[in-house]
């Protein structure tokens, strides 16, 4: 019988956590939401030996367990819950070789849980090449747990790691730190107040507002059996116990890690003094920039070209061998046109996250928010709210989500209200097929002007953001006192596999998320263009045929025209035509407004509709892109020309379009009313962008 355990990795931001969970579980893991909250977490399982299967859980950086955001929040309340199904069995902490002092405060506390833990070394093959050595052997004794030297690069030390959590058991749980020296009075009556409870779970619970099974922090505060005290003596009891447990720390490291700095190379400081450099460092960045865009339309054109014409061919298969019916049309006219819409995208939105992975694993993505946050403070935005926008060009929600950790409340709203404006992955299938279909594929100097398009829509959207916080600073009078630490990482090459699972994940969650939207959406637009009311929709055949009576036609121009005023006449033609007096000013004909509508599900829903909509009642065997670019209007011309396909890009540049945002921006601020004036605003700018660009261009 195998025996499953929980395993939690635990470390601060930039231990290399993610590349050690990595090499454990490869492709076996899964992410999904802590129970309650929508905070991303991943788990991943990976065999011991032959008797043993760890489920590991990757829990989010953390600095110290004196929690001060969210997620260092998910981590308390996860070592201090036994009665929590992700409980671990055995803790491996996570640090990095050059910043071990640091890290080892966090394990410090970990083991004063009576946790079985691990201490991983990571990185271990920048340890000669940074002047540093570490008597291991000795380490071990004086932190009385398993060290282990690991190099996720060198796949080195990670079979000693599935040996050591095998015979977790074996781990000593001997606390690291006697809690009592911190304040003795004040602990031992803590102490006889709940003889049964571990002292310093005690003390998590006091001073941090969380729960620990039947034991609540009300409870323990209001006990008569020890002195309570305010909150600023506890705030200066933890400073003591910092400190105590820095001086543990470094006499052990006295002892067993020398580091000689004249043997550390330069290399670092060298980069910083360009990459971040004032000037250099935003054109850089911005060359960076260009060179992602311009490549994400070289690489995926042939890819692209190859999903379009193979879900062209199993349409065609899928009409020609089975049987004729309403089974048959949903198929071939809904189902596979609403899906080949979005998974031709695949190549451009895995290159997306292709270059995005390569430049966090390369510490470039660390000096990127530095950057923005020295140009970011000065239009109101709070200086945390870098990472936030920034991860918004992924997707808005984890945005969103990670606007917690600022502790203004204000300043959260602001970055909260703004971040839809940056251009996440949804939007990119959209804005990729209109550039292909109006931006002609020529080059200026080497530059694509596909590529340029693109990249300047992700500007667009960036600039409309800082310009929509300071205008949102002067109106709720925001006061900027928050303050932002961020640690720089190594340089370092990336790993592949890192990079190669990152890639999967986001794009395979990209498709089941979005493919499940679009199925269910394909097949209700299947029906409301295959079914209509009245007699217009049930006699369309004699009724073209009588109005063309005297006009020579071919069988193929027939079917068009039947095929056209039966859809015209359809339940989503009428649904069309009935907004098309507000949309026909911007550019836009019935089957665009249809696809506007469907696409607040999600953005790139916009093209599975036009996909399956044109291919209602159409036996062409064009592809998605060649029945879009041949989409007339009523005088004869294309109706996806410059101008309207400008419009379109901007309407989706600047408008929310998304109900799953709109409803984690309810939840984030618990209320209705924001996430309206959101709707209402985005909608309206978008709606003026659009309608400026169309008149202008046309």
């Amino acid at each position: 019988m195998i025996n499953n355990i929980n395993v939690a990795l635990i470390g601060n931001p930039n231990t290399g956590k993610t590349s050690v969970f990595n090499a454990l579980t490869g492709l076996n893991q899964k992410v999904g939401n802590y129970p309650g909250i929508t905070v991303e977490k991943k788990i991943g399982f990976s065999p011991l030996n032959k008797l043993t299967k760890a489920r590991i859980l990757d829990l989010p950086g953390t600095y110290s367990l004196n929690a001060s955001s969210m997620d260092e929040s998910l981590v308390v309340e996860l070592l201090l819950n036994k009665n929590d199904p992700d409980y671990p069995d055995v803790a491996v902490v996570i640090t990095d070789v050059e910043n071990l002092k640091r890290n080892l405060l966090l394990f410090s506390q970990i083991k004063d849980l009576e946790i079985p833990t691990i201490l991983v070394v990571n990185m271990s093959d920048q340890i000669s090449r940074s002047g540093i050595k570490i008597d291991v052997k000795k380490l071990k004794e004086k932190l009385n747990t398993e060290v282990i030297l690991v190099s996720t690069r060198k796949n080195s030390g990670l079979s000693d790691l599935k040996k050591a959590l095998a015979d977790y058991r074996m781990l000593s749980i001997k606390p690291f730190l006697d809690t009592k020296i911190i304040d003795k009075e004040y602990f031992e009556s803590l102490q006889l107040a709940f003889p049964n409870q571990s002292l310093y779970k005690l003390w998590l619970v006091i001073t941090q507002d969380i729960n620990f099974t039947s034991l609540d922090r009300q409870k323990v505060s209001d006990s008569s059996a020890f002195r309570s005290l305010p909150k600023s003596q506890l705030k200066n009891l933890q400073q003591r116990e910092t400190i105590h447990r820095y001086q543990l720390i470094n006499q052990i490291l006295k002892e067993t890690y020398k580091k000689n700095l004249e043997e550390a190379t330069d290399l670092r400081s060298r980069l910083d003094n360009i990459l971040i450099h004032k000037f250099w460092g935003y054109v850089i960045f911005f060359f960076i920039l260009l060179i992602i865009f311009q490549s994400i339309f070289e690489w995926s054109s042939l890819p692209m070209d190859f999903i379009d014409n193979s879900f062209n061919k199993i349409g065609e298969w899928a009409r020609e061998n089975m049987p004729r019916g309403i089974l048959n049309d949903l198929i071939t006219e809904g189902i596979i046109p609403g899906l080949g819409g979005i998974l031709i995208f695949i190549p451009q939105i895995a290159f997306l996250f292709l270059f995005i992975s390569f430049l966090e694993e390369t510490g470039y993505m660390s000096r990127v928010v530095f950057l923005m946050d020295r140009g970011l403070r000065k239009y109101g935005l709070s200086v945390k709210s870098v990472v936030p926008l920034i991860s918004g060009t992924a997707c808005a929600i984890p945005a969103i989500m990670a606007t917690r950790n600022i502790e203004n409340w204000k300043d959260r709203l602001i970055t909260t209200l703004v971040i839809p404006f940056t251009t996440c992955s949804a939007r990119l299938p959209v804005y990729m097929i209109l550039i292909s279909l109006v931006i002609p594929d020529k080059k200026i100097l080497g530059i694509n002007y596909q590529g340029l398009s693109l990249m300047g829509l992700y500007l667009v959207g960036f600039f409309m953001a800082i310009a929509s916080a300071s205008i949102l600073n002067r109106l709720l009078k925001t006061s900027n006192k928050s303050y932002f630490v961020l640690e720089m990482p190594n340089y370092k090459l990336p790993l592949l596999k890192n990079i190669l699972i990152t890639v999967w994940e986001k794009t395979r969650t990209f498709i089941t998320e979005a493919g499940k939207i679009i199925l269910a959406i394909s097949i209700l637009l299947w029906f409301m263009a295959s079914f209509g009311p009245g007699q217009n929709f049930l006699n369309a055949d004699s009724i073209i045929i009588e109005k063309f009576s005297e006009e020579p036609m071919t069988d193929i121009e027939l079917d068009r025209e039947i095929s056209t005023y039966r859809l015209e006449n359809s339940y989503i033609g009428l649904l069309g035509k009935s907004i098309e007096p507000l949309i026909t000013p911007l550019g836009y004909d019935w089957k665009i407004g249809i696809a506007l509508i469907s696409s607040f599900a999600a953005r790139e829903v916009f093209i599975g509709t036009l996909a399956t909509i044109y291919s209602v009642g159409s036996d062409d065997q064009e592809t998605i892109k060649n029945r879009m670019a041949g989409e007339l209007k009523r005088d004869g011309t294309k109706l996806f020309n410059l101008a309207t396909g400008i419009s379109l890009m901007l309407f989706y540049a600047f408008a929310m379009q998304c109900m799953s945002t709109l409803a984690i921006v309810k939840k984030e601020t618990n209320s209705w009313k924001w996430p309206i004036i959101q709707l209402l605003s985005m909608t309206v700018i978008a709606y003026l962008a659009a309608l400026i660009s169309f008149q202008l261009l046309k």
